[in-house]
């Protein structure tokens, strides 16, 4: 299939999900929430420009990636059948091209940074290249993302300080927890074909208690948001962000009551807000 220049560069785009911002915005909040509280304020500009590219990149790799996992089983599932590398836009070695070159410019971002940063992004990218393989070896390939998810916040803190306090572990786990509710919300889109072709997901594993768990996972997140909080002694803005978190949530959880595929998925982009929320709120506390 011969595709223009203009055609090739939209497959690309679709590869690394630039259409669908959605996965950069949920992991670039607790990024730019680790930065600012390894700072106490505002941090140096150099990192956070370099955290927000790095984002923007590591999440675009992560996405080829699982596709190239993908590619035999996306064309069974209703979400992904129109994926580049399963229509034949992309070729598998263009795919795998363009991951390496992309976690090459990831790489070089982290070599204007401290040595801890760019051991701590060496484990990253391992991670990142592991999670899409998860989904066959395991029924908790959430849990696993959650890790992937959570990784630029000790590098943040790495990035800023030199080193990862007890606080980044909280606020690493908040986001775990986090991470686990949103992308189960998100494997109850299709956990109907998943079924079919053997993808698992904590979706499948949790059953007719998928809604309760998903809301065990918010508490704990709310609990772990709550003492990463604590430990940096924020106030009354970020306890207002938590207020706003707790709301999000509880509508998520009204959107998932029939588990319907529709606002399942919308229950799942509702997250961007509450993860917004919570980074205007923590913001919002140290210069007000």
């Amino acid at each position: 299939m011969e595709l223009s220049v203009k055609q090739k560069l939209n497959a690309y785009a679709r590869l690394m999900r630039i259409d669908r911002p959605i996965g950069t915005l949920l992991l670039l909040w607790p990024c730019l929430m680790a930065l600012i509280l390894a700072a106490q304020g505002m941090p140096d500009i150099k990192v956070l420009i370099i955290f927000v590219c790095g984002v923007v990149v590591m999440r675009a790799c992560g996405c080829i990636i699982n596709d190239y996992a993908d590619r035999k089983l996306d064309a069974h599932v209703e979400r992904t059948q129109m994926r580049p590398l399963v229509s034949g836009e992309v070729s598998v070695k263009e795919a795998l091209s363009l991951f390496v070159i992309l976690g090459l410019v990831a790489f070089s971002l982290v070599l204007f940074l401290n040595t801890l940063v760019v051991k701590l992004s060496v484990v990253g990218i391992i991670l990142t290249i592991l999670y899409p393989f998860m989904k066959r070896v395991t029924n908790m390939p959430q849990m696993f993302l959650g890790i992937v998810w959570s990784w630029s916040i000790p590098m943040a803190y790495a990035a800023q300080l030199g080193y990862v306090p007890v606080e980044a572990w909280w606020l690493f786990a908040a986001n775990w927890c986090w991470t686990v509710a949103y992308d189960t919300m998100y494997a109850m889109v299709d956990r109907d074909d998943d079924l079919k072709v053997g993808i698992k997901s904590t979706a499948i594993l949790f059953g007719q208690y998928d809604r309760q768990w998903i809301g065990l996972f918010q508490l704990a997140a709310l609990g772990c948001f709550m003492m990463a909080g604590w430990s940096a002694e924020r106030g009354l803005f970020y306890a207002l962000g938590l207020v706003t978190f707790v709301a999000f949530s509880s509508y998520q959880q009204w959107l998932i009551y029939g588990r319907e595929r529709a606002p399942c998925f919308k229950a799942f982009l509702n997250n961007n807000w509450a993860g917004f929320a919570l980074f205007v709120a923590l913001s919002a506390d140290y210069y007000m």
